[in-house]
């Protein structure tokens, strides 16, 4: 997939890889309608630390869920 343009398509596909990936409880609250375009960036500089990493501290994913948060519209 290329995620170099912002797109709706590219936002929801990161989201739900991050979502898998870090098996996150709450998916409600990171649904791909809820981030912001002009945040684009940070999104892709997430999703891609959280793809190469295979497991996560506690303290890790709480920061993970943290920025997502602020990410949000």
């Amino acid at each position: 997939m290329n995620l170099s343009e912002p797109s709706v398509e590219n936002v929801a596909f990161m989201i739900e890889t991050i979502k898998e990936k870090l098996r996150m409880v709450n998916v409600d609250a990171m649904k791909s309608e809820n981030f912001n375009a002009s945040q684009y960036e940070d999104l892709v500089y997430l999703y891609e630390m959280v793809k190469k990493r295979d497991s996560f501290s506690p303290s890790e994913m709480q920061a993970i869920a943290a920025e997502l948060g602020s990410l949000r519209k």
